[in-house]
């Protein structure tokens, strides 16, 4: 029997770790944590003209966070703050109400369906990309 939640696509995406580490000079940085099981994010970019042109994260999470940053670790250059809000609220439809999921570049996200019937589990898979948007939002508000 096959593991609807950590199946193979989800377990390379983690080993991937597309991304990991910390950018030296980042133009800004950006943190999550769930409290309910200590995974935390942190992000780093550096950007231009408010798009993303390098990003990079430590975390120290479980597989389905880890999955998660790596996605963005690897699709998120060119992205602009709107677009990042699009993509989470994207995931989220896709998480709670079987929603498709996001288009390319971030398709993989796909990888997460079987994430949907675990309420508990969607705050893993949103993790990183909140920790972008707490990046994003420290450069972008007045």
């Amino acid at each position: 029997m096959s593991d609807p939640l950590y199946h193979k696509d989800l377990l390379r995406l983690a080993a991937d770790a597309t991304g990991a580490g910390r950018l030296a000079f980042p133009d800004a940085s950006g943190l999550a944590y769930n409290p309910a099981c200590g995974d935390k994010v942190v992000v780093d970019l550096r950007l231009s003209n408010g798009r993303i042109v390098e990003v990079a994260h430590d975390t120290k999470a479980c597989v389905l966070a880890q999955a998660s940053a790596s996605i963005l670790g690897g699709r998120l250059r060119t992205a602009d703050l709107a677009c990042v809000e699009q993509l989470r609220a994207h995931i989220k439809n896709m998480l709670e109400r079987d929603a498709a999921p996001p288009p390319r570049p971030f398709d993989a996200y796909s990888a997460f369906r079987g994430a949907a019937e675990y309420k508990s589990r969607h705050r893993c898979v949103l993790l990183p990309v909140d920790a972008v948007l707490d990046a994003m939002r420290k450069v972008s508000s007045p």
